[in-house]
């Protein structure tokens, strides 16, 4: 029994000429119109939004760290650029790092320099390498805070930048804790001891290859208490001061940095390395064969 203070519903009015099949039948197509609409804007905005800047890793760090290390310059990212790490950084304070940019020699390219980042690292940049009289390959270790890209930005002579990548899984804490060295106050007894040595390149038949380290706690400043303090230039020279390579390294690299080179050609006579810190601490060791 219905209230007879409640008011009934009454048929919506057919439009004339229209019958109620007819009009139902239209209201559907509408319907139906909607929704294809409505799934496919999302997908057409997201496209028209990519807030990463084209990046394959999908980073939304990389326009900031474009804009910052390239700006205005031409840019792409290169297959000939090889960033190899761990999938996974079983020691978030000492990541292996090699970056590999001879695919750009073999296209006739002529490297000016390469750039190491962590996208997500508090101190993003790592280090940047100049071969010069070395060939285009570097390997390291850093520190990685988290999960994070890791990319070589390679410039080459005509200006153009060859962006190479990897992704490396951390379980995180890497450039907020103090070194093993830091810890136990070693540090100052062995502060900027480098060892050194020359190797044959055997699998090519010419060159040399350079490995070195040099002890240095490499601090972060992000730990409390404990300012930055870290090697910022490294430099190999000749005799008559013909530089082989130059490498500028900064806060993330890992306490006592261990450095492998790659020699164009094996060296005539002994190598001086010299370089400093950021407190003006020198560094210099002869390198002999």
């Amino acid at each position: 029994m219905i209230p007879h203070d409640l008011p009934t519903a009454r048929p919506h009015p057919v439009p004339p000429g229209l019958s109620r099949r007819s009009c139902l039948q239209l209201g559907t197509r509408l319907l139906g119109g909607l929704a294809t609409a409505c799934c496919t804007l999302p997908a057409a905005a997201l496209a028209q939004t990519d807030h990463s800047g084209g990046d394959p890793l999908e980073s939304m760090q990389w326009p900031q760290l474009r804009r910052q290390f390239i700006g205005n310059e031409k840019m792409q990212f290169s297959s000939a650029v090889e960033v190899k790490g761990p999938p996974m950084a079983d020691d978030a304070m000492n990541v292996p790092l090699m970056v590999d940019a001879r695919g750009l020699l073999a296209q006739g390219q002529e490297i000016d320099r390469i750039v190491i980042v962590a996208d997500r690292n508090p101190v993003q940049h790592v280090a940047t390498f100049m071969p010069r009289k070395a060939r285009p390959l570097l390997a390291l270790r850093f520190r990685l805070e988290q999960a994070s890209p890791v990319r070589a930005l390679v410039r080459t002579s005509d200006g153009q930048w060859h962006v190479g990548q990897t992704w490396i899984n951390a379980a995180g804490g890497g450039c907020t804790v103090p070194g093993a060295s830091r810890s136990d106050g070693s540090w100052s007894r062995t502060l900027n001891q480098v060892q050194a040595r020359l190797f044959p390149n055997l699998l090519e038949g010419r060159g040399a290859r350079l490995r070195l380290q040099v002890m240095h706690p490499m601090d972060t400043g992000l730990v409390a208490g404990i300012p930055a303090f870290h090697i910022e230039q490294l430099e190999l020279r000749d005799s008559a001061q013909q530089l082989w390579w130059r490498i500028e390294l900064h806060e993330p690299v890992s306490e006592n940095p261990l450095l492998t080179f790659e020699l164009d050609q094996r060296p005539p006579g002994p190598l001086t390395l010299q370089g400093r810190d950021n407190n003006g601490n020198r560094i210099e060791h002869e390198v002999r064969g």
